[in-house]
């Protein structure tokens, strides 16, 4: 059977360990039928929202289905390896299986398809498994390697199937907002509430998540927006935005945010996302799945932030209020609020086509905004 090819030997059943880690009185998962007839070589990739976001690599293979879990799913490059674990044989049944499995069970979250189709198999054996791919979103010829126990790597071997993509910068950091007054030209531009707090880039890849300001990478002072990257999932983005904290009253809280750069500890860290809990409100996008975006005009980069529909629990997607910036301005006046930001509707991303107004010009600006420019 499969496993002595793979892992060892699995004995007569080869859906034994599968069944021993499951409660089918309690799961929606399929048992599976011994000797189940073969349908052809097919493949799978389900989006598993477990304690850890994963994808599942599954392979028709002599009865079952062959599984991977690939922390970062599958590679679209072939500079990129991304780790594989080899998991238990699951039934040919499962191959179309979408749902959520009860907490407490084995894999418990939800689990969605993220892709199927058919395979051509290359090479298999204990240490090396080819294939070609041909789903809707999988396509191209891949390989698994064994590199010890159930770690393997899973490489793209053919070209990436968007030729211009590149890997996401790593030396990225947010651009300072710089201050100046209400252009003249306001229908030209486009508005948004400034909260007056942290301005970062949150970057996500297979989703994980990382917060960067501009002293460097922050991402453990906001323990509550890792659940962000398992809600982006698949998509490889770096967005603009603030990370704000409100205090009782509705408004922003400095000091609660200060904090979190003054914790020493994790669990304090843990403490405060409990009681002084952040949000971060996306407001750009600046790379997107192979692609820097920067120097699109601001007008499609909003359509790509809408189009990503973020909204949870500790984040929300800021309104855009089209050459209206006077009456929003007066509007965060009125509320006590740091300001607005302007974006040109026709410029990139770039300090010539941005802008912070402040509602108190003698206030001066908020973190990551410098009065160089105006």
């Amino acid at each position: 059977m499969v496993n002595r090819k793979l892992m060892g030997d699995a004995g007569a059943n080869p859906l034994g360990q599968y069944r021993s880690m499951r409660d089918f009185e309690r799961t929606p998962e399929p048992a599976g039928e011994e000797g189940a007839p073969e349908t052809g070589a097919r493949f799978v990739v389900q989006e598993h929202h477990a304690t850890a976001l994963h994808w599942d690599f599954r392979l028709e293979r002599d009865g079952v289905l062959v599984s991977w879990a690939v922390p970062k799913g599958v590679p679209p490059d072939p500079r990129v390896n991304h780790l594989a674990v080899h998991t238990e044989d699951h039934p040919l049944s499962y191959i179309d299986f979408e749902g959520r499995i009860p907490e407490g069970e084995y894999g418990g979250g939800k689990v969605v398809l993220w892709d199927s189709g058919t395979y051509e198999c290359h090479k298999w054996d204990e240490r090396e498994v080819m294939v070609t791919l041909a789903g809707k979103r999988a396509r191209g010829r891949y390989v698994l390697f064994r590199t010890g126990g159930k770690n393997w790597m899973m490489h793209r071997m053919d070209p990436p199937e968007d030729p211009g993509r590149e890997p996401m910068p790593s030396d990225l950091r947010p651009l300072d907002l710089p201050v100046g007054d209400l252009p003249s030209d306001e229908e030209a531009w486009s508005f948004e509430v400034a909260l007056g707090s942290q301005r970062v880039l949150v970057a996500s890849e297979g989703g994980r998540l990382r917060v960067l300001a501009g002293v460097g990478e922050v991402t453990t002072h906001f323990p509550e927006l890792r659940l962000l990257g398992r809600a982006i999932g698949a998509v490889a983005v770096v967005l603009e935005g603030e990370v704000v904290a409100l205090g009782p009253d509705g408004r922003p809280d400095d000091a609660s945010l200060a904090r979190r750069a003054e914790a020493r500890s994790d669990a304090a860290l843990r403490r405060l996302a409990e009681h002084s809990p952040v949000t971060f409100i996306a407001a750009d996008v600046v790379w997107l799945e192979g692609h820097g975006t920067a120097v699109l005009p601001h007008r499609e980069r909003r359509t790509l932030l809408d189009q990503l529909d973020l909204a949870g629990p500790a984040w929300q997607t800021v309104p855009a209020h089209p050459g209206d910036g006077s009456a929003l301005l007066k509007a965060t006046r009125t509320q006590g609020l740091a300001g607005v930001v302007a974006r040109r509707s026709d410029g990139g991303y770039e300090p010539e086509s941005l802008r912070f107004v402040a509602a108190d010009p003698a206030a001066g600006g908020p973190s990551g905004v410098t009065a160089a420019g105006s």
